[in-house]
Formats: C-alpha cells, structure tokens, sequence
C-alpha cells in the first residue's frame, strides 16, 4: 500500500512578503508631494492670516479692491465640477472605457481653461486699476504724489526736456562744425515737438501743481483728493493721452493687500497649469488609442493633484473673497 508523500515543510509555499506600505510606489510618492504643497500653501495662508488680523483697516471694499466676489463664486463650482469629471475619468479607466476617460479629462481641461479665463479676468481688473504690488497709494498725499508722476509720464514732456538739456550740453562743449550743425538739427526737431505739446502745457500743468502742492495737510490731502477727480476727467476727455492717468484713489494696506493677494493665486493658478499638463498626458494617450488598464494608477495620481488644487481653492474663496 502506497501512500503519498506529504511535502516537505522546506517546500511548502510560504506568502510572498512585500516591505513598505500596501499601496503603489507612484501613489505613495503622490501622497508625499502632496503633503509638502500643504505645508506650503499652509504658510500662505498662514501669513495671509497673520497680516490681515495684524493690520487694521485692511481693504475688504470691493470698490478699493476690485475684487468680484461672482467671478470667484463661479470659479469655485467651475473646479468643483471639474474634480467631478476627474473622477468620472479615473471611473471609466478602471472600468475599461478609455475612450470616455479621454473624453472626460478633456472636459476636465476645458474647465481648467475656464478657470484660467475667469482669473485673467480678474487680474485685468487689478492691473487696469493699477492695484500691483509697489503701485499703490497708501495715503491721500501719496494718491496726489502718484497723479503728478502720472501726468508727467502721460504728457511726455519730462523726456523731450531731458533731451533738449542733452543737445544744449553738447552743442555747448563741441568745435566741431559739422558735429555742431547735426547737434542744432536734433535740437530744433526737438523744440518743435515740444512746441507741439504747448496747447496742452497749460491744462496738464495746472492740474499737476494742483496736485503736488494744493495740500499742506492730511486734512486737506484727502479732501483734495476726492474733488480732483472731475479735473482729472475733463483733461482726459480734451485730451486722450491722459486715459492712462488713474484716478488718485489711496487704499490702505494696498500693497500688502496685491502682495498676498497675486501671491497665493498666482501660485494656485501655476498649480492649475500643471494639471493641465498632466491631464494633456493622458489626453495625448487617450487619442492615440494607447491608454490601457497600466495607467489606472496614474491617472488616479493625477487626480488626487488636482483634487487637493480644488481644495486649496474652497480655502482661497472665502479667506480672500468673503471673509
């Protein structure tokens, strides 16, 4: 009578062990980077908070700040729905339908571009107003201090002037005839463009003294302020090389206000680019009829990128916008 021989205990098949976390290695190397983009726009924040708590009388008019609350509403569900389609991408990929997870990362994109579009909109509005940092006004005299500069760089009479003085020196330190008689050419082409300028001279001029020197006080700073407005308009509309003149409007904190303000969604807005990049990836592969099973991994990757870019924004909306 045969029996069979039981395996030896040597060969008996004994579970393959695996160091490290039971996730894969892309997703674990996701979730780390993810944890430094926390700490840094935790210390933006951070600051943010700082300073505004720290700083009384911070902007939060939105006629100072030209801040539109509607634009950042709608770019609030925009990045909402997005981070929707995102998984509805990853979804599809797992379940095999590669052409709808392509289909889905472009609608994806296309939201980002919305996004994108939206937050143009808003930093034109900034920089139409000049609201930059280093650009504001933060006093009453330095809304009028600001004008007169203005007005100079608008009339363009301060460059002719500098090379007219120029020409004068030359001409003065020269002997030679024929370098003497070019020099006398480009001064005569330059007093006849600033002769061009004398019908507005007088106007830019006045409004510009007004400015510089129609305030001895604070007091009077911010009441001259508020009535050189319609003097500021009349010259613009008689002369349209004033448009560019902004209306001399002090806002306090201005500068800190921009500085953080293009800080922390300039730094939101590049991290929108590059999910945008990472879903042009998978679009590229979608189309070229190469995405398969082997990128469920990736494609989750990226979206957990952009779900935490969707959750720095729901913090931004309120703290900037709202709040």
């Amino acid at each position: 009578m045969s029996h069979a021989a039981a395996p030896a205990h040597g060969h008996a098949h004994a579970p393959v062990l695996k160091m490290g976390v039971p996730i894969p290695n892309g997703k674990l190397g996701m979730w780390l980077f993810l944890g430094t983009e926390i700490m840094f726009f935790t210390a933006f924040i951070g600051t943010y908070i700082v300073l505004r708590l720290g700083s009384k009388g911070w902007p939060t008019d939105p006629a100072d700040t030209h801040i539109s609350i509607y634009a950042g509403a709608i770019n609030t569900f925009v990045l909402i729905t997005s981070s929707v389609f995102v998984v509805l991408a990853h979804e599809a990929v797992h379940n095999g339908k590669f052409k709808l997870a392509t289909n889905w990362m472009i609608a994806t994109t296309a939201l980002a571009f919305v996004f994108l579009g939206i937050k143009s909109y808003e930093y034109y509005g900034k920089i139409s107003h000049d609201i930059l940092p280093g650009h504001v006004a933060e006093s009453p005299r330095q809304a009028l201090d600001k004008l007169a500069r203005e007005l100079d760089d608008a009339s363009g009479v301060l460059p002719l002037q500098s090379e007219l003085n120029r020409l004068e020196n030359e001409i003065a330190a020269t002997q030679a005839e024929k370098a003497l008689e070019s020099l006398k050419k480009d001064r005569e082409a330059i007093q006849g463009k600033l002769k061009e300028l004398d019908p507005i001279l007088a106007d830019y001029r006045k409004l510009k003294e007004k400015a510089k020197y129609g305030a001895a006080t604070n007091v009077e700073a911010a009441k001259l302020v508020h009535d050189i407005a319609p003097d500021l308009k009349a010259l613009q509309e008689k002369y349209p090389q004033f448009n560019a003149v902004h209306e001399p409007h002090p806002i306090k904190w201005g500068n800190t206000f921009a500085s953080i303000y293009f800080l922390m969604t300039g730094f939101h807005a590049a991290h929108v680019i590059i999910g945008m990049i990472m879903f042009a990836i998978v679009i590229v592969l979608g189309t070229a009829n190469k995405l398969g099973a082997q990128h469920a991994v990736m494609v989750e990757n990226f979206g957990l990128y952009w779900h935490f870019v969707d959750l720095v924004w729901i913090f931004l909306f309120p703290l900037i916008y709202i709040v």
